[in-house]
């Protein structure tokens, strides 16, 4: 289905965004949201594509998937809930502080050995809750604890050093980057560091929808097949209650869907079938019914994506608008919203 070659890194440039999405209000265009959008087929081929899919971005938590498979790849045991964890942007419920502890145990470790940044949990509700009660913020609250206390454990099994273990010379980093590769298509742009303070691949988002695709695709049992099913059976340990993109997986049998910060989308359905969404200033109100649309053009059921059709504009408390996809992305189905 898709070729083994290994592409050139994507050029860093200004990206070519375009228009993907407007804010209507009283029925006029009151803004515009810029961005790229792609659509692959089963085949693997694009179906469908706007603003800029080639250059060199940063799929920010959107890759987390990948780097899940990467440490599965390299010898982690992990299945269920905790593998989804390992892929996690977590909201900081208590069942995610719970299963980051349960990794570390496993490995024989603590929450000292983490290395991401402290922070207070990603939900308001459950931060609101943590700040009443006198907590500081701590590395096991932030989102990305559970891919963290996995990378300690790989690290562990296979004998490497842990107090360096975010070095991008290290060899799980290395390992990652690795499969980074292998499942875009493509050599890496850049390396940076994520805000949790991970190294952070750059490749596109062609080649982004590319590694989703080849994740869902992959024979039972493989490391792919395992991070696949593990997201898509407990997507709440992937995100959280009330999070979009675990919605999203329960709304669309068989999706995989990962969303990142600034703006970014990814989804990929059992055939093979991919979208990737990057909003160019980062605005989650467009990630959403963008990659909505995104997924109605690659063959989702519409009435299945009812509910991602974006939030309501609000006038005297009353709604007058919405974020509606541009009119080139809704081939099947028109936003509600005028």
């Amino acid at each position: 289905m898709y070729s083994s070659s290994m592409a050139d890194a994507p050029l860093v440039r200004e990206p070519l965004h375009a228009p993907v999405a407007h804010l209507i209000r009283g029925a006029m265009i009151e803004g515009t949201h810029y961005g790229s959008v792609v659509v692959l087929g089963a085949d693997g081929k694009v179906e469908f594509q706007l603003g800029d899919i080639e250059a060199a971005f940063y799929p920010r938590s959107a890759l987390k998937p990948v780097q899940a498979v990467a440490m599965a790849r390299a010898g982690l045991p992990l299945d269920g809930e905790l593998l989804s964890l390992t892929a996690a942007s977590h909201s900081g419920e208590e069942r995610h502080l719970a299963g980051t502890r349960r990794i570390l145990e496993l490995a024989a470790l603590t929450e000292d050995h983490l290395r991401n940044v402290p922070d207070m949990p990603f939900d308001l509700v459950v931060r609101d809750a943590w700040v009443r009660e006198g907590r500081l913020p701590s590395r096991l609250a932030q989102n990305c604890s559970g891919k963290h206390a996995a990378m300690l454990y790989t690290c562990a099994l296979n004998g490497w050093s842990l107090d360096d273990y975010l070095d991008p010379g290290h060899p799980l980093q290395q390992a990652i980057a690795e499969i980074v590769e292998d499942l875009t298509g493509q050599r890496i742009a850049r390396v940076t560091v994520d805000g949790c303070g991970a190294p952070l691949f750059s490749v596109s988002l062609h080649g982004l929808a590319r590694a989703a695709a080849r994740i869902t695709t992959a024979a039972p049992g493989t490391p792919e097949a395992r991070v696949a099913d593990a997201m898509r059976e407990h997507a709440e340990m992937a995100s959280g209650s009330g999070r979009d993109v675990a919605a999203l997986m329960r709304a669309v049998p068989g999706l995989l869907a990962k969303d990142g910060f600034e703006g970014v989308q990814v989804a990929a359905l059992p055939d093979g079938r991919a979208v990737a969404v990057k909003i160019a200033d980062g605005a989650n109100r467009a990630r959403v019914p963008v990659a909505a649309a995104a997924l109605a053009w690659a063959g989702v059921d519409p009435e299945l994506l009812a509910e991602f059709q974006g939030e309501a504009l609000l006038g005297g408390g009353q709604a007058v608008g919405c974020v509606r996809p541009v009119r080139s992305l809704e081939p099947v189905v028109v936003s509600a919203c005028a």
